[in-house]
């Protein structure tokens, strides 16, 4: 089945047809580390780490590069607030946004280029620029790129060079040659880390970091180029400028973008006080409540964050783990295939992810009714349901595991069982105060009891 993706170049579905037959090289947009990552970041590492999940699943080689910007106004500007050096703090941050990825279940892309390592890649291709006319030295010592002289201007963002123009803001004493020309080199100012270039002291402007770190460890061309939803314009599509009038090639085949976080239908904003740190979100859920709310929406639209959506995850999750729960774990995958087929169809649709996590709760339903009547075949179906999932990055827990933790429940699921083999006694002798008292008790502690069919379950409330 051919996958296809959405390529915000073209506006519509593509099939995927990478560089090299069955390999897939990528970059990302990562994270400026001045601080610790938002709900936001934590959409983009996980929509692009359920791409690489996907796509290596179906059996492609994928070469994943997600950037860090360890240079930047907001890093030096924090640096300074904090009176420590710039890359103390930057190790800080990245050490940080490791352990957030982590936590989430985002496996560490397959390289991880730092801006401040590619510097004289940098020279390199603003020089060429200049060389053919696309770029100028300023008077001041800044490099800027000559947006008019690159006629596809505008392809990915469909922008016009015109109404830019027409809508810039132009400085006193403007340097520039034209009011939407970009700076490629910034010149060093006092206090301020630099580097000596070509064109004297400075630090690279923020877009010619990723046109050469992904040229650098991909290509001259490569297959996906992605990124969060304000970097259409101007970031991705100053990089296509920069690469294309540098190489003569095509940048990249296809522009993937992850849709929007909204905090209770509304924009994040520290100024409306609605911005939360992954960590602060992990304060009060299980990280894979958040990695499930994140994936049970398709990647390029926009998503909620609520409360309300953060228990409707919890209560999805919750439903998926009872299922599993009292199945032996270690059975062989076997049976599905419609559901497989379903599942399968689903991702290789622009990662439907929606769709597949649908799949899943058929599957959930199949295996609570098998449990009734033939464990093996419900514990097989469960592993190949564990393995469907795995490549969304969920459901790789304990059942038990999952349920105690989301829970904060000291009570072990051994003393549960133990309980309700107590209170089964009880019931087989009639004995019904003893039945309800251990119910209660049950209850008291967060445990609700299901009778059916002379079988008694549990879960969390």
């Amino acid at each position: 089945m051919t996958m296809h993706i959405y390529n915000t170049l073209t506006k519509q579905k593509e099939p995927l047809k990478p560089l090299e037959d069955k390999h897939v090289r990528m970059y990302v947009c990562g994270m400026t580390v001045y601080d610790f990552c938002h709900i936001g970041h934590a959409r983009v590492m996980v929509a692009f780490d359920v791409a690489t999940r996907w796509l290596r699943h179906s059996g492609y080689k994928v070469t994943y590069v997600r950037n860090i910007t360890d240079i930047d106004d907001k890093i030096i500007q924090r640096a300074q607030e904090n009176n420590e050096p710039f890359t103390e703090l930057v190790e800080r941050m990245i050490a940080a946004m490791h352990e957030d990825e982590a936590s989430l279940n985002v496996l560490r892309p397959d390289q991880e280029p730092r801006a401040t390592g590619h510097i004289d890649g940098m020279f390199k291709m603003i020089q060429t620029l200049i060389d053919k006319g696309y770029a100028y030295a300023a008077s001041n010592g800044d490099v800027y790129y000559r947006v008019a002289k690159f006629a596809e201007y505008g392809k990915l963002s469909r922008k016009k060079v015109e109404d830019l123009r027409s809508g810039a803001r132009v400085e006193v004493d403007e340097i520039k040659e034209d009011p939407v020309d970009f700076v490629l080199w910034k010149a060093a100012k006092p206090g301020e880390p630099s580097w000596d270039s070509p064109w004297g002291a400075g630090r690279p402007g923020w877009h010619i970091e990723c046109s050469v770190m992904s040229t650098c460890c991909l290509g001259d061309s490569f297959d996906i180029h992605g990124g969060g939803p304000d970097l259409v314009f101007p970031h991705h599509e100053n990089e296509i400028a920069q690469s294309e009038a540098a190489t003569g090639q095509t940048y990249a085949n296809t522009w993937m973008h992850a849709g929007a976080v909204r905090v209770d239908g509304e924009k994040m904003s520290k100024s409306l006080g609605n911005f939360f740190t992954i960590r602060d979100v992990l304060e009060k859920y299980h990280p894979e409540v958040v990695r499930y709310l994140l994936v049970s929406s398709h990647y390029r639209s926009p998503i909620n964050y609520s409360e309300d959506s953060l228990r409707e995850a919890k209560g999805a999750l919750e439903r998926f783990y009872l299922a599993l729960k009292g199945l032996d774990m270690q059975a062989k995958p076997a049976g599905g295939d419609a559901f497989v087929e379903r599942f399968s169809a689903a991702m290789n649709d622009d990662f439907n992810t929606p769709e597949a996590c649908a799949v899943l709760f058929e599957m959930t339903r199949e295996i609570n009714r098998l449990k009734n009547s033939d464990a093996q075949q419900a514990a097989q179906l469960a592993a190949r349901m564990r393995e469907l999932a795995a490549t969304l990055g969920v459901l790789q827990l304990e059942a038990d595991a999952f349920l105690l933790a989301e829970t904060g429940q000291q009570l072990a699921a051994v003393d549960i069982e133990a309980l309700i083999q107590q209170r089964l006694a009880a019931r087989e002798a009639k004995n019904w105060a003893e039945s309800d008292r251990i119910r209660d008790e049950l209850a008291a502690q967060g445990v609700i009891l299901e009778d059916k069919q002379g079988t008694t379950t549990w879960r969390f409330a």
